[in-house]
């Protein structure tokens, strides 16, 4: 475990000694060819950028609207017709990243995407928890097929919409799940890549 930290210290510590030396040469390259204002302006510019970064990294559960919620959901067909609210938002993880967000729904957009899901081909009736349906699926694409999956049931709680597309070597897949809880009119996103 020390040297996992060790190693991980030497990255950050790193990562901010380029980013001080960069900014310290956008003001000390004009600086030395006489142009000091010039300096200052880029380096004050390298800051901003740099400081924006890392705001919207610490902020970033803050930073989502509902019409980020609106485009992720119209990725998977799935459209509000009535106004909702934004109940919360967390996004986490390095390597393995999840974010999950919740939304509480109109009754006439809960009754048509329950509907969505019943009327699917692959609707599962009885089904008592939910399951990984990822396990005999492909993790990556081979040349670039476009394959696809889903699945939609529904358990004692909720109702469930899964999507499960294999991307290229080197990129994790891409899996979300939204869920319709059924004694509340509350939406569940998730994406989960690990």
């Amino acid at each position: 475990m020390d040297s996992f930290l060790i190693f991980w210290f030497l990255i950050i510590f790193l990562a901010i000694g380029i980013v001080v030396g960069l900014i310290y040469l956008g003001y000390w390259i004009p600086k030395h060819f006489g142009k000091r204002k010039l300096g200052k302006w880029i380096a004050g510019i390298l800051s901003i950028a740099v400081l924006t970064m890392i705001l919207s990294v610490v902020f970033e559960d803050e930073l989502f609207f509902k019409s980020d919620a609106e485009n992720l959901l119209t990725k998977h067909d799935i459209e509000l017709k009535d106004n909702f609210k934004l109940n919360s938002n967390k996004f986490s993880g390095i390597f393995d990243f999840y974010h999950r967000f919740e939304l509480t729904i109109s009754e006439k957009d809960k009754i048509r995407l329950i509907e969505k899901i019943i009327s699917a081909d692959n609707f599962q009736e009885n089904v008592d928890n939910e399951f990984d349906f990822r396990i005999d699926k492909p993790r990556y694409s081979k040349n670039n097929e476009n394959k696809e999956f889903t699945a939609n049931y529904h358990t004692e709680r909720k109702y469930i919409y899964e999507y499960y597309k294999p991307n290229e070597i080197g990129n994790k897949p891409t899996f979300n799940r939204i869920s319709i809880l059924k004694k509340e009119n509350k939406l569940i996103y998730e994406n989960i890549s690990d």
